[in-house]
Protein backbone atom coordinates (compact mmCIF):
# COMPACT_ATOMS: atom_id res chain seq x y z
CA UNK A 1 0.00 0.00 0.00
CA UNK A 2 1.41 3.38 -0.75
CA UNK A 3 0.18 7.03 -0.84
CA UNK A 4 -1.25 8.91 -3.90
CA UNK A 5 -1.20 12.31 -4.97
CA UNK A 6 -4.25 13.43 -7.30
CA UNK A 7 -5.69 15.72 -9.24
CA UNK A 8 -5.29 18.97 -7.00
CA UNK A 9 -1.75 18.85 -7.40
CA UNK A 10 -1.52 19.19 -10.84
CA UNK A 11 -0.12 22.51 -11.53
CA UNK A 12 0.08 22.98 -7.65
CA UNK A 13 3.07 21.30 -6.49
CA UNK A 14 2.89 23.11 -2.76
CA UNK A 15 6.07 20.90 -1.61
CA UNK A 16 5.14 21.25 1.69
CA UNK A 17 4.83 17.04 0.90
CA UNK A 18 8.47 16.82 0.53
CA UNK A 19 9.83 18.69 3.55
CA UNK A 20 7.49 16.54 5.65
CA UNK A 21 8.48 13.15 3.96
CA UNK A 22 10.63 11.14 6.09
CA UNK A 23 11.92 8.97 3.54
CA UNK A 24 12.21 11.93 0.33
CA UNK A 25 9.59 9.57 -1.87
CA UNK A 26 7.63 12.42 -3.18
CA UNK A 27 9.49 13.17 -6.85
CA UNK A 28 8.79 16.24 -8.64
CA UNK A 29 7.45 15.97 -12.13
CA UNK A 30 6.30 18.69 -14.45
CA UNK A 31 3.31 19.59 -13.58
CA UNK A 32 2.57 17.31 -10.65
CA UNK A 33 4.11 15.49 -7.68
CA UNK A 34 4.61 11.73 -7.07
CA UNK A 35 4.78 9.64 -4.55
CA UNK A 36 7.10 6.35 -5.50
CA UNK A 37 5.19 3.84 -4.54
CA UNK A 38 8.32 1.18 -3.36
CA UNK A 39 9.92 4.33 -1.33
CA UNK A 40 7.33 4.73 0.33
CA UNK A 41 6.66 3.54 3.98
CA UNK A 42 2.99 4.48 4.96
CA UNK A 43 3.74 6.77 6.92
CA UNK A 44 1.22 9.56 6.64
CA UNK A 45 2.93 12.66 7.47
CA UNK A 46 2.68 14.12 4.00
CA UNK A 47 -1.39 14.19 3.67
CA UNK A 48 -2.16 16.46 6.32
CA UNK A 49 -0.08 19.10 5.06
CA UNK A 50 -0.95 19.05 1.87
CA UNK A 51 -3.02 22.38 1.20
CA UNK A 52 -5.25 21.22 -1.24
CA UNK A 53 -5.99 17.75 -0.14
CA UNK A 54 -4.40 15.85 -2.58
CA UNK A 55 -2.77 13.42 -1.11
CA UNK A 56 -5.02 9.66 -0.58
CA UNK A 57 -4.41 6.38 1.19
CA UNK A 58 -4.13 3.89 -2.19
CA UNK A 59 -7.42 2.51 -0.89
CA UNK A 60 -9.28 6.33 -0.06
CA UNK A 61 -8.59 7.97 -3.47
CA UNK A 62 -12.00 8.98 -4.43
CA UNK A 63 -13.64 7.67 -7.57
CA UNK A 64 -13.38 10.22 -10.26
CA UNK A 65 -9.18 10.49 -9.51
CA UNK A 66 -8.78 6.76 -9.38
CA UNK A 67 -6.41 6.78 -12.46
CA UNK A 68 -4.06 8.76 -10.22
CA UNK A 69 -3.06 5.47 -8.62
CA UNK A 70 -2.23 4.40 -11.83
CA UNK A 71 -0.53 7.49 -12.59
CA UNK A 72 2.00 7.27 -9.73
CA UNK A 73 2.62 3.94 -10.26
CA UNK A 74 3.66 4.40 -14.33
CA UNK A 75 5.70 7.59 -13.60
CA UNK A 76 8.31 5.53 -12.12
CA UNK A 77 8.20 2.55 -14.95
CA UNK A 78 11.49 4.06 -16.79
CA UNK A 79 13.30 5.44 -13.68
CA UNK A 80 12.81 2.54 -11.41
CA UNK A 81 13.89 3.38 -7.86
CA UNK A 82 16.02 6.37 -7.34
CA UNK A 83 16.38 5.63 -3.75
CA UNK A 84 15.37 9.26 -3.37
CA UNK A 85 13.93 12.70 -4.78
CA UNK A 86 16.27 15.53 -3.53
CA UNK A 87 19.26 13.77 -5.11
CA UNK A 88 17.28 13.35 -8.56
CA UNK A 89 15.82 16.93 -8.84
CA UNK A 90 12.95 17.72 -11.05
CA UNK A 91 12.17 14.98 -13.70
CA UNK A 92 10.95 16.86 -16.87
CA UNK A 93 8.15 14.95 -17.68
CA UNK A 94 4.81 13.96 -16.28
CA UNK A 95 2.36 10.87 -16.78
CA UNK A 96 0.06 11.13 -20.06
CA UNK A 97 -2.72 11.42 -17.61
CA UNK A 98 -1.61 14.95 -15.90
CA UNK A 99 0.82 15.38 -19.34
CA UNK A 100 -2.80 15.52 -21.25
CA UNK A 101 -4.87 17.64 -18.74
CA UNK A 102 -5.87 21.30 -19.24
CA UNK A 103 -3.59 23.99 -17.20
CA UNK A 104 -5.39 24.33 -13.76
CA UNK A 105 -5.56 28.10 -13.14
CA UNK A 106 -6.00 28.68 -9.98
CA UNK A 107 -7.27 31.92 -7.47
CA UNK A 108 -4.68 33.48 -5.76
CA UNK A 109 -5.56 33.36 -2.06
CA UNK A 110 -6.64 35.54 -0.17
CA UNK A 111 -4.37 37.57 2.33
Amino acid sequence: MTYVIAQPCVDVKDKGCIEECPVDCIYEGKRSLYIHPDECVDCGACEPVCPVEAIYYEDDVPEQWSEYYTANVEFFDDLGSPGGAAATGPIPKDHPIIATLPLQVRAPEAP
